[in-house]
């Protein structure tokens, strides 16, 4: 099915859009710091003029397999511990320095909890699963395929609704054209809402388990976070409609700034004696994060996951989403013992979504992979466990960075198989410049799914919005926050 053409602007005409676009954002929220700010100077986020073409049935495939996704991971966390343990186990040593870091962490939150079991045992999972469009596909109906599922810190939320606020103001004022997109071709994420919406539930859920009528939700952050807007959008939603406050520390400020009560392990803020109900992670996603003080942060994360409050996410769910157990959920026969109850339909809609990916060790696959990454690099991406943008090693680098390290630091990275997604001639606005450049769009969608950790009962399982985010194609890195990108919006034929 086509679609139509990007609207066409003249250059006094783009001028004029440019400062509408400018001052919506402003207004509105659109907004990250720059590098280097004042707290009281923000700048717009990088985003586009025009919505991007997604397919239809594409967008709508992506959120039918979001509820089973979300399934998977938090069935694999809750009924699969001891295999998703030794997973890790083994993983930890060829990632030491990360991996293995967050395992000793929940190893010994374990450990000195009482009778060796966490005291909370209702996690919250907010994830982002993202994809593209994939050309290679041989169907005329376009299809999408899976990146990467993320589960700690998923970002962007907040300003995915806004820049669909965006693109439809600017529609409906004419810019594009008159009546240029009808109103179901431009929808917004009501991401804003849903994931405040999910922050809430957990908090209402630890209220009636815990007996107490009043609580705050802990946000954790990073110190000098460029992109709070993104969260603060959300903490406004959870106060206006929910009446729940919410307090922002950094790792290295929990043990001076919590306390945990010995007779219960509840978590309080020390200067106002609030209890806190939910601690949600938009930081600790990557190695940096820990690197200022380390001792401080990583006995943050023990702190906070020994203690009674419901964790987004615990660092069992956080280990779900490395790359070697999403090469491991690319199987059949794993997918369908961790979902057994999954019907046929579902399980083939979510196996399409699935490229080839392969474990760098000494199995048979290993081996074929090894070879593979070194005679065909150009058809694959290298990942290491890392979230964030920049960390992936992409075609003709592999063989090099491979022969630079051990072959025994192998086993922590998987070979990929590259997605070939359309590219489109949009506008890019990005520090006040504009950009006439091919992109390449990712879709993101957010899921949410409150689930008790240790008997495997899942409380609520959501969808809640989404996100479309794009860069050059020249680009192999898509990072918005790392600077290779922008947030966009879906024009759905």
């Amino acid at each position: 099915m086509s679609y139509k053409p990007f609207p066409e602007l003249t250059k006094a005409d783009e001028s004029k859009v440019s400062e509408l676009l400018s001052q919506w954002s402003l207004a509105n929220g659109l907004v990250m710091y720059p590098p280097n700010f004042k707290t009281y100077s923000a700048a717009i986020a990088p985003t586009t003029l025009f919505p991007t073409p997604f397919p239809r049935s594409a967008f709508q495939n992506a959120v039918d397999v979001q509820q089973s996704f979300n399934e998977l991971y938090t069935n694999l966390v809750a009924n699969h511990k001891e295999w998703l343990i030794e997973v890790i186990t083994q993983l930890s040593q060829h990632d030491v320095g990360f991996t293995g870091k967050l395992f000793e962490a929940y190893n010994k939150a374990v450990e000195e909890s009482p009778n060796k079991e966490l005291v909370q045992p209702l996690s919250l999972g907010v994830f982002r699963n993202d994809f593209m469009i994939d050309n290679q596909e041989a169907s005329s109906t376009p299809g999408i395929k899976q990146i990467e599922f993320n589960t700690v810190s998923v970002s962007f939320g907040a300003l995915s609704t806004k820049v669909g606020q965006l693109h439809n103001y600017l529609n409906k004022f004419g810019v594009y054209g008159k009546n240029y997109y009808s109103n179901d071709e431009l929808p917004i994420s009501t991401s804003i809402d849903e994931l405040a919406d999910s922050l809430a539930e957990a908090d209402s859920h630890y209220k009636k388990q815990q007996s107490v009528d009043d609580s705050i939700i802990l946000f954790i952050v990073q110190p000098n976070e460029r992109n709070c807007f993104d969260q603060r959008h959300i903490e406004y939603s959870l106060i206006n409609n929910h009446s729940i406050k919410s307090v922002r520390l950094t790792l290295e400020e929990i043990e001076s700034q919590v306390e945990v009560r010995n007779s219960d392990q509840k978590l309080f803020i020390k200067a106002t004696s609030e209890e806190v109900s939910v601690v949600y992670f938009r930081s600790g996603y990557g190695p940096s994060d820990y690197d200022l003080n380390p001792e401080l942060t990583w006995n943050a994360r023990v702190i906070l996951e020994k203690s009674a409050a419901i964790k987004c996410p615990s660092l069992l769910t956080q280990l779900s989403g490395s790359k070697k157990i999403q090469q491991i959920l690319t199987k059949k026969e794993i997918v369908k013992k961790i979902l057994p109850s999954i019907t046929e339909e579902d399980l083939s809609k979510l196996l399409s979504t699935f490229v080839a990916i392969y474990p760098l060790d000494d199995t048979e696959e290993g081996k074929l992979a090894k070879k593979l990454a070194f005679e065909h690099p150009e058809r694959f991406v290298l990942k290491p466990q890392r979230e964030g943008g920049g960390n992936n090693i992409y075609k003709a680098n592999i063989p090099g960075f491979l022969k630079s390290i051990d072959e025994k630091e192998w086993d922590a990275y998987i070979l990929m198989e590259l997605i070939n997604p359309p590219t489109h001639k949009n506008k890019l606005i990005r520090n006040d410049e504009i950009y006439n450049e091919d992109i390449v769009s990712e879709l993101g969608i957010f899921g949410t799914i409150l689930f008790d950790e240790q008997k495997g009962g899942i409380i609520s399982n959501k969808n809640a919005g989404f996100l479309l985010r794009s860069k050059f194609s020249s680009s192999d890195e898509g990072g918005v926050a790392a600077g290779f990108g922008c947030v966009d919006n879906v024009y759905l034929y």
